[in-house]
């Protein structure tokens, strides 16, 4: 699709996925016929994941974002629902990672048209799409157009209020008018071609001289370049050390120790891997110690958590994994019974495989009476590179098997 084109949709469930090389924030708004939402309860993203007929969809960071429409549901009074788009790190611009979306039948996933919006520069949020209603059947127009003033300027343009007042911004970016857009119907014109400036607001200052350059892989992230990331609970590091991922060997270590001298603490160190629908691939423990063609490897089981270092380790081969293979999730169950509350110093670290250097380390400082503890998680981004967050979650589950599936959940 080009800006200003549309097409009929050929099913009642659609979904729009957007897609860049970095992570974003997706969001849908339900819109009336004045062009704005009835309330703020018809914003709908990742913290108000549903509405009627409208859904928001996470990816986990191995998937896209998606706006799930099911036009059967939405309510009489809503005519439009716009799909918008920002980048997750705080003012970065669309400039060199222009997003592409995908229209989809929701129930087989078939795909019903892309689009990408071009020629994008300090643009920080897009109306990316709009589903919308025109004389009685719906269609999807693929819309493109910027905004300077981020997320925050297109939730106030179409009646969304925010908590935060926001600085009176430059009005939105401008983007060439497509050469066969559609006639605007008698009524106003919608608020993305006109957005309405405030009564009060100054004039808006010039565009900057010339457009930042594109930011490299990683931009705004924690990474590797300054040596050794030590993680807390939810933290996110991205493994890119010089302007490059890290797409070599890497090694999972895991430690703990008892927490009452003279008692053994037989845990098990596993890995969990994911494709990009979170569905599950396979499982590396201390009974299946290689999977995915070698890729993955187990060191083997350590019955009774004596002695310095790890107690064990997980050899991963990042450049190797197949590439349905998005996300992974390292584990440590008690197949004994023996609850966290009875284990110290428990750790996960990243090691580089080829030089030994330690690149990423996670303390577990808590401990719940249960026998699962999900412990880090590797997720590849759609620019190539992994990402680790550290996790810290107990489950109520001994074995590798009843991870599975609260593992899923959390990427």
């Amino acid at each position: 699709m080009t800006p200003g084109s549309n097409i009929p949709l050929t099913a009642a469930r659609v979904a729009v996925d957007v897609a860049a090389p970095v992570r974003l924030d997706v969001s849908g708004l339900l819109l009336g016929a004045n062009g704005k939402v009835r309330s703020d309860d018809d914003f709908i993203f990742y913290n108000q994941p549903s509405g009627p007929g409208v859904t928001y969809r996470s990816g986990g960071g191995a998937a896209p974002d998606a706006i799930l429409v099911d036009t059967s549901a939405v309510p009489a009074g809503v005519e439009k629902i716009v799909v918008t788009a920002s980048p997750d790190a705080a003012g970065q611009t669309f400039q060199g990672i222009e997003p592409t979306a995908t229209l989809r039948n929701a129930d087989d996933g078939s795909v019903l048209a892309t689009f990408t919006p071009p020629r994008l520069a300090t643009e920080t949020a897009l109306v990316v799409m709009e589903i919308y209603l025109r004389g009685g059947a719906w269609k999807a127009r693929a819309v493109g157009q910027g905004y300077a003033n981020g997320l925050a300027g297109i939730a106030t343009d179409f009646g969304v209020s925010v908590d935060e007042e926001p600085t009176p911004a430059p009005a939105p970016a401008a983007v060439p008018a497509p050469p066969q857009a559609p006639a605007a119907p008698p009524s106003a014109p919608p608020s993305w071609q006109t957005p309405p400036t405030p009564p009060t607001a100054p004039p808006a200052p010039p565009a900057p001289p010339a457009a930042p350059p594109a930011p490299p892989v990683g931009a705004g992230k924690i990474n590797l370049d300054k040596g050794r990331v030590s993680l807390q609970k939810n933290q996110t590091v991205s493994l890119v050390k010089g302007g490059r991922p890290l797409l070599s060997t890497v090694k999972m270590g895991l430690g703990w120790e008892p927490a009452y001298r003279g008692r053994d603490i037989d845990l098990d160190a596993s890995v969990i891997a994911y494709g990009p629908q979170r569905n599950h691939i396979d499982s590396c423990y201390f009974g299946k110690l290689s999977i995915l063609g070698g890729a993955v490897k187990h060191s083997g089981d350590n019955l009774t958590g004596e002695g310095a270092g790890d107690d064990e380790v997980i050899v991963v081969d990042l450049g190797r994994l197949p590439a349905d293979t998005t996300g992974l999730v390292f584990t440590v169950n008690s197949f004994s019974g023996q609850k966290f509350t009875e284990v110290a110093k428990a750790y996960c670290r990243l090691i580089d495989g080829t030089t030994g250097e330690e690149l990423v380390r996670f303390d577990l400082t808590t401990a719940e009476p249960q026998t699962g503890v999900m412990m880090a998680k590797l997720i590849r981004q759609f620019s190539g590179e992994w990402e680790m967050t550290a996790i810290g979650d107990f489950v109520k589950s001994r074995t590798v098997r009843g991870m599975v599936k609260p593992a899923a959940q959390v990427l």
